[in-house]
């Protein structure tokens, strides 16, 4: 009876050992900032939070467990998104990770997907999923790296690489992904940005492996004025912030 109990107990530690292994099985995280006058210079346009308007900065997408093949893991487990798991950080995230989909909402429905796709597989648990991103985003502004080099969104265009240079000088040296999409005549334009980090959540690193991107040479950093009240009041085109592969 014993020697059963024992095999029992063993079997059990090797499934709860794999669950958890599976719930951190990725290599690095990339963090993803997205500069919102490229997102609702677009077809499907855009509209703000109810909790608040978004600044002319870039702001946080989300943060996305990968491998260093290119591939990513996603929804990992059940664990249901609990907004009262991180409400001493919920102030934060209205400010700096609002959702910028129609119909416009207060942001819960784009954390609950960016919780249940990516940050199921974290292995940071809920709480420090959010605090992660919010903490990354605190620390390394990549809108004021970028006006430093002389390079801002006044509807002009910037060479690449001179963008990924300009947001290193405040990554410790490591150079960032850089995507673009299209604006409605189709002109590409600078769209989001990815950090690699570790993970641990925290810790820079050098890229294992670039996103696919559609920059190409140089690409234009359009103005974003939240005050242009066209903005709001999009027709529903459903959750732009989920149409990218990987979000």
């Amino acid at each position: 009876m014993a020697s059963r109990m024992i095999v029992a107990l063993l079997a059990w530690s090797m499934i709860c050992g794999a669950a958890v292994q599976a719930h951190d099985d990725f290599d690095f995280f990339y963090f993803v900032q997205q500069w919102p006058g490229s997102y609702c210079d677009t077809r499907q346009g855009c509209c703000f939070s109810i909790s608040s308007d978004p600044k002319p900065v870039f702001g946080i997408h989300g943060l996305w467990p990968d491998y260093n093949d290119g591939s990513w893991p996603s929804f990992c487990t059940k664990e249901p998104f609990n907004p009262k798991v991180f409400s001493d950080v919920i102030g934060k995230m209205d400010d700096d990770w609002g959702s910028l989909a129609c119909p416009s909402s207060d942001s819960h429905s784009f954390w609950r997907h960016e919780w249940t796709k990516h940050g199921t597989c974290s292995g940071l648990g809920q709480h420090g999923y959010f605090e992660s991103a919010i903490d990354l985003y605190g620390k390394y502004d990549i809108t004021a790296a970028l006006a430093d080099h002389g390079i801002v969104p006044d509807g002009k265009h910037y060479q690449i690489e001179a963008i990924r240079k300009a947001i290193s000088t405040v990554l410790d040296g490591h150079l960032p992904g850089v995507d673009c999409n299209k604006d409605g005549k189709g002109n590409r334009q600078l769209y989001q940005v990815y950090i690699c980090v570790a993970k641990d959540g925290s810790t820079l690193i050098e890229c294992p492996v670039f996103p696919r991107s559609e920059c190409r040479g140089s690409v234009e950093f359009p103005v974003f004025d939240p005050s242009q009240s066209h903005h709001r009041h999009i027709s529903n085109f459903g959750d732009a912030n989920m149409m990218t592969s990987g979000l």
